[in-house]
């Protein structure tokens, strides 16, 4: 090898290798591509919620395969019909492009292929001929680097077309409301056109100017012979205004973001999404103390979150946020009892004062109700009842249970571990590990995590077993529907459901959780800063939109409930063990085994009712044991009862002795002769 040839080798190298180190010192920026908009999908692809980049631009990640074909075929060729064959730079439009310039002194054609525009489109600069040089060397790093639909992927999600859309996706949910996989070929000629003068063609403030640069993208195109004579009558595109992104489940969206821009997909049913969304807010607008909504669908089957509300005022995942059930826990506790054979449906329960150490529960009602079945008080959520079974069975063991189905419980501060309140809302617990608690119940008591994205489902736990679950169904059912429904015994065809209300103390949180064979609910209502809504209890305000709720949902395709729920309920007497319910201690007294006692006034008192005027105020009379509800009587004279929910008051007509007599639900009586002065 000659010394002139080794030089002209060597000088070949060192080119090579400083365009190779360049090359990997100054690679292409690809961030404008990798910022793309988060999406979220539906369980069928429909987009649920779209959000901006960073630099404010609706730019949709799009893919060649996502794309009509043919509008893939007319854009390139409009823009770079020997695309799938250059290096990234076309030598027969470059020479061309060079040509003109020489020619007549300024740019007439640049010549650009579609990889140099993508070179442009991700590091922008103004139009001239170092751009174009720029755009040339970034061209061959692309290609180098990048495949040819990698490259055109880039182009479907960087092009502009107008105002703030970027990509051919955006822009034809922009302009079209549709996806691009399926465009006319006006529609496509649009989305070929805008790129080149993306403000002048504006769809929404030029539309003539865009129908018309779209006319001659196809008059040109099938001038060239590269598109059919049919596709140049094609008719126009209808464009009347800038169709909105969705923006459904946005808390859903901001928890699954993803970095790189990639959508997500989720178990969730656009249609079931929009209707809970819309009863949602009109619930909401119809609280003016500020209340808000949480609401979550599962389709039980799947265990597949169909719907997420996480709040309608509030930006937090409401649905997440830990509080008190109130009395949504009260079916865990009866189910466990009917596992222990503590009682059974229709053993026969005690709802009277009760007091176990220094707690004393009372309903809700602040009343009782005397001798009811276990049926009877889960139906009404008597809280007696639940205590005294809570205290049979252990608080720590209903805990560990409903721990072991996967609901995480955050207890009081400074509470040495569960204890009776657990019955009564003493616990936090969220809407989503509640629902899971009653899809467990819809499942025959085997409980699971629910999938709100595709993928397999861990292990399941078990709550109770599948007889217990289907008593608690059958008795849930039994449950009196919000005011305003109809009772499904009187409703030919009307979805079985079984729900269960709760109100936590001071009126901070509402609840209802319902479910048929196919579905569950959960619906949480309350402040977001955890602040009572006075009145606002489960019943009256979660309860209807539950049953709303349901009435959205696609008919029920299971049988009524499982075979062997027909079972439930009592077929044959009750064992004399299970027909009473006595709870380990013996705190219920076995009936008539004592009369009631007065508690107030009591007997051989003396007392001073009449204030510094002289006149007499009116007594309050209580009492215990017994059966309640009671009957009061003084002299002999009844009087009127103002109901469970108020005290019994006696308004004395002067002073002397009286005899006050309590009678209870039995007919036992008790008398307490006193002295008013």
């Amino acid at each position: 090898m000659s010394g002139r040839l080794r030089q002209a080798f060597a000088a070949l190298l060192a080119v090579t290798a400083g365009a190779l180190l360049l090359d990997r010192l100054l690679p292409p920026d690809l961030h404008r591509w990798q910022d793309r908009s988060a999406v979220l999908t539906a369980h069928d692809g429909t987009v649920l919620n779209v959000a901006t980049t960073r630099d404010g631009m609706w730019r949709l990640g799009t893919r060649p395969d996502a794309v009509d074909p043919h509008y893939l075929d007319m854009l390139l060729a409009a823009e770079d019909h020997r695309f799938r064959d250059h290096p990234g730079i076309d030598p027969l439009a470059a020479t061309r492009a060079a040509w003109q310039l020489i020619r007549t002194g300024r740019i007439v054609s640049g010549g650009s292929t579609l990889t140099m525009q993508v070179a442009r489109l991700l590091e922008p600069h103004p139009r001239s001929v170092l751009g174009k040089l720029h755009d040339a060397i970034r061209a061959i790093q692309l290609e180098e680097r990048y495949g040819k639909d990698e490259i055109l992927a880039m182009y479907l999600t960087l092009a502009p077309f107008g105002g703030n859309v970027e990509g051919v996706r955006a822009a034809s949910l922009t302009w079209f409301g549709h996806e691009p996989d399926r465009l006319t070929p006006g529609e496509a000629a649009i989305l070929v056109a805008l790129p080149q003068r993306p403000a002048a063609l504006r769809p929404d403030r030029h539309p003539a100017r865009a129908l018309a640069a779209a006319g001659r993208v196809l008059d040109r195109l099938v001038d060239e012979g590269r598109l059919p004579e049919a596709d140049r009558e094609t008719p126009p595109p209808t464009i009347a205004r800038r169709y909105p992104f969705q923006h459904l489940a946005p808390q859903v969206a901001s928890r699954l973001h993803r970095s790189d821009g990639e959508p997500v997909r989720t178990l969730i049913d656009a249609g079931i999404q929009r209707g809970i969304e819309r009863e949602a807010a009109d619930a909401v607008r119809a609280m003016t103390d500020g209340g808000d909504v949480a609401i979550l669908v599962v389709e039980n089957r799947e265990l597949a979150i169909r719907g997420w509300v996480g709040g309608v005022r509030s930006a937090l995942d409401l649905a997440r946020r830990r509080r008190s059930p109130g009395s949504a826990l009260k079916p865990f506790i009866y189910g466990l009892a009917f596992d222990d054979l503590a009682l059974l449906p229709e053993t026969l329960v005690e709802d009277r004062p009760l007091r176990i150490g220094d707690y004393a529960p009372e309903n809700f009602d602040r009343g009782f109700h005397g001798e009811v079945t276990a049926r009877e008080a889960l139906q009404q959520s008597l809280n007696v009842p639940a205590i005294a079974l809570l205290d049979r069975l252990g608080p720590g063991r209903l805990a560990a249970t409903l721990r072991d189905a996967g609901a995480r419980l955050d207890f009081p501060a400074g509470d040495l571990g569960p204890s009776l309140p657990l019955a009564l809302g003493g616990v936090g617990i969220s809407l989503l590990d509640l629902t899971r608690l009653y899809v467990g119940l819809a499942h025959d008591g085997r409980a699971a995590p629910l999938r709100l994205v595709p993928g397999a489902v861990p292990g399941e736990a078990t709550l109770m077993t599948p007889h217990a679950a289907r008593e608690i169904t059958a008795i849930l059912r039994g449950s009196p529907p919000p005011d305003g429904r109809m009772p499904r015994a009187l409703a030919a065809g009307a979805r079985p459901i079984a729900y269960k209300t709760g109100t936590s103390y001071g009126f901070r949180d509402a609840w209802a959780v319902g479910y048929s064979p196919d579905w569950t609910i959960g619906v949480w209502t309350g402040r977001a800063d955890g602040s009572p809504r006075p009145g606002a209890y489960g019943r009256n305000t979660a309860a209807p939109l539950l049953f709303t709720l349901f009435d959205l949902l696609p008919a029920e395709t299971s049988a009524d409930g499982p075979a062997a729920l027909a079972e439930a309920g009592p077929s044959t007497p009750l064992p004399r063990a299970l027909e009473r319910f006595a709870d380990r201690d013996g705190l219920h007294a076995l009936p008539k085994a004592n009369p009631p006692r007065i508690l107030f006034p009591p007997d051989g008192a003396q007392i001073d009712v009449a204030d510094e005027t002289g006149r007499l105020g009116p007594l309050q009379l209580e009492a215990d044991s017994g059966t309640p509800p009671y009957r009061w009587s003084v002299n002999g004279v009844p009087l009127p009862s103002p109901g469970l929910a108020a005290p019994v008051q006696w308004q004395p007509d002067g002073p002397g002795f009286a005899r006050v007599t309590v009678t209870d639900a039995t007919g036992r009586r008790t008398s307490a002769t006193i002295r008013l002065r």
